[in-house]
């Protein structure tokens, strides 16, 4: 979705995650510019031909939230950290279950992504609502490093 010239929110899987947005200023038409250009990078991505995305987004949160999602933003493609290690960085190191909330709240996984946080022991923990498994093929596709789970499909990406 987008909104003047920046993207709102990305829609992952089928799940209604983000139905409270409803705003009549959000456009959902797929050749609107930052809309056809969101969807060639994701692309790119999943491709395996991209690993930073270039998207002005409109993000919308409490300061907390924001630096959280600024973080999210400087862990490098392939690479993890733990909810503690975000937590750490924002100077809020006891803020660990804030930090899961925040992520939660992200509008624009893969692009800021919350994905590559996963908890201190590298076991996988949720993700858009309650979609570990595409968090999972999200890492696989990256070859990051994380440990699976009793949820885990154990099998390479299929997007």
């Amino acid at each position: 979705m987008a909104e003047d010239e920046k993207l709102a929110a990305i829609h992952i899987g089928e799940d209604d995650f983000y139905a409270n947005e409803t705003s009549e200023e959000l456009i959902y038409e797929p050749d609107y510019p930052i809309l056809s250009k969101c969807v060639s990078q994701l692309n790119e991505y999943f491709e395996g031909k991209r690993q930073n995305f270039d998207l002005p987004l409109k993000q919308v949160g409490t300061d907390f939230q924001i630096a959280v999602w600024n973080q999210l933003s400087q862990i490098p493609f392939g690479e993890t950290r733990s909810y503690r290690d975000i937590a750490e960085k924002i100077g809020r190191p006891k803020a660990v279950r804030a930090v899961g909330q925040a992520n939660k709240a992200n509008m624009f996984p893969i692009i800021v992504p919350c994905h590559r946080v996963i908890g201190k022991n590298k076991s996988l923990t949720g993700y858009a609502g309650n979609r570990i498994d595409i968090k999972e093929k999200l890492l696989l596709l990256e070859k990051a490093e994380f440990k699976l789970n009793k949820y885990s499909k154990q099998k390479g990406p299929d997007f």
